[in-house]
């Protein structure tokens, strides 16, 4: 639930209705954040079409990276609707929740490999302070073996997740335990 109207499967013109059974048929569920999007079927398509594409695409980063991402970038947002969401995503690739709960509060003190430190540093800062960023950042990445494709998909995944992050603090979007549950499990 969020603060303005959502529209309920039984209600769903034909258009809505359509992804909201594909969503229940590819992932056993519509999640809140994309609920969100029921007044506006093009964008939520849209919306998913670029999730799907940059987080289950073609890529040099890893699953592993990419959650790890969402979580440090929603963790400097303080959206704890995408903390909660993708960390429960990272734990399919991080078994350790010691490590995994260190993510999520704070990356800086995890034991994480040089190349994984490198990307979430990356993610934080063009969060926090993205007009700070220069090449020297994007040297850093390609010294721990991060190629130029690599490094637009890591900064395509940091800008989704400030937009995402941003839908669902703007517009109140529920979380709860339960919004974790029943999901199937997602694409390799």
């Amino acid at each position: 639930m969020s603060w303005i109207k959502e529209i309920d499967i039984k209600d769903a013109d034909e258009k809505l209705k359509t992804i909201y059974d594909d969503l229940i048929k590819s992932r056993g569920k519509i999640s809140n954040i994309l609920k969100v999007h029921s007044l506006n079927p093009e964008a939520l398509k849209s919306h998913l079409d670029l999730y799907m594409t940059i987080m289950f695409g073609k890529s040099g980063l890893s699953r592993k990276e990419r959650e790890c991402i969402a979580v440090v970038v929603s963790r400097a947002d303080n959206c704890e609707y995408c903390v909660n969401h993708h960390a429960k995503s990272l734990s399919r690739y991080i078994k350790d929740k010691d490590l995994l709960e260190q993510i999520k509060q704070d990356f800086t003190h995890a034991s994480l490999t040089t190349r994984l430190y490198s990307i979430c540093e990356y993610a934080h800062k063009l969060t926090t302070k993205p007009g700070q960023q220069s090449e020297d950042d994007l040297i850093n990445l390609k010294q721990h073996g991060l190629s130029d494709k690599d490094i637009l998909d890591m900064t395509l995944i940091v800008a989704y997740f400030n937009f995402v992050n941003r839908i669902a603090l703007g517009l109140g979007v529920a979380f709860n335990a339960q919004e974790l549950t029943s999901y199937k499990d997602e694409p390799s």
